[in-house]
């Protein structure tokens, strides 16, 4: 094997987790109305952001309104509630060839229990087909292997916290805790920057200078569920289609608390080694006084180099 080849391969073995991460991400309305362009001048980038005539009529203030986004906790304390109950879930996986037929899937009701401050997951019925699982009993697919491990826990989980500050920031220092603290930053934190994922730069820094140029970035107020939400939709610039991580970022926040109520994902990259297009929906609900995730819907289509290109789509619905 000569030298660029083992270099190759040293980079594969380095940094697939990672990229695998980065790919399996990748979980009403108001009548038309005119626009206009805010500079935001005060906050930590300067694009124009365009707001509809109910969002300036109402006094919003958009500077206070941007940092508020980058600040945000809400949507990753949701997520930290969901480790801290009971909970019913209704899972289905679904594998696809590439013309779109079913090759293996998954559904399962699982019930998470908390007793003595643990948890764990007890699955209540599942059927499968295909080859979903390995001859050993394993997961055949990454997706779904990961899907498990971030939601399911056939083992006791004990004394998890479920205190939010710090923990964006808690890199780790192996591999595997290095890509879990990526998964976190572009899941809860969308638009930081994230290091370490190769060939990636700062694409995902949607709010800093060099990539923020290359979105619009709009601020409406719509009705969500019955409820009235502002609605903060990033989109790339059509000269820039091609050339950004987000295809789309909306988020649904809560006019009276600013708590993200919905969020709705689409990105996509291709690189000589791997390529992803992945699109997330997420639904939170107010139980208690509590913010918890209630639907996550993901579809993914992803292909690393040396690895079997995955086509999965899966649905989370939880029942509190």
């Amino acid at each position: 094997m000569n030298s660029e080849m083992k270099i190759l391969f040293h980079f594969l073995r380095r940094y697939s987790k990672v990229v695998l991460v980065l790919a399996l991400l990748i979980l009403g309305s108001c009548p038309s109305a005119s626009y206009s362009q805010v500079f935001d001048t005060q906050s930590v980038f300067s694009q124009p952001v365009l707001m509809d005539s109910f969002v300036l009529k109402s006094g919003f203030d958009v500077n206070a309104f941007i940092r508020r986004i980058r600040n945000d906790t809400t949507f990753f304390k949701a997520f930290k509630n969901l480790r801290m109950v009971p909970y019913d879930a209704v899972n289905d996986i679904n594998v696809l060839d590439k013309n779109g037929n079913t090759q293996a899937s998954l559904h399962s009701n699982t019930k998470q229990y908390r007793e003595k401050n643990c948890r764990y997951t007890k699955v209540t019925s599942e059927k499968t087909t295909g080859n979903f699982y390995d001859r050993h009993g394993g997961y055949e697919y990454y997706t779904a292997e990961l899907f498990a491990s971030l939601f399911f826990a056939p083992k006791p989980v004990c004394n998890e916290s479920d205190v939010v500050a710090g923990y964006l920031d808690a890199k780790g220092s192996g591999g595997i805790e290095k890509s879990k603290y990526q998964l976190k930053m572009l899941i809860f934190n969308p638009g930081a920057k994230v290091s370490g994922i190769p060939f990636m730069g700062a694409r995902a820094s949607i709010f800093d200078e060099g990539e923020a140029e290359k979105y619009d970035f709009r601020i409406t107020q719509e009705q969500y569920e019955g409820e009235s939400c502002f609605v903060f939709r990033i989109m790339p610039k059509p000269e820039y289609a091609h050339k950004t991580l987000y295809n789309e970022l909306t988020t649904w926040f809560r006019a009276t608390d600013y708590s993200i109520v919905a969020r709705d994902y689409s990105l996509s990259y291709s690189t000589m080694l791997y390529d992803f297009d992945v699109r997330m929906k997420v639904r939170t609900k107010n139980v208690g006084g509590k913010l918890y995730p209630t639907s996550i819907g993901y579809d993914g289509n992803w292909h690393i180099f040396t690895k079997k290109r995955e086509r999965v789509n899966f649905t989370m619905d939880v029942t509190y």
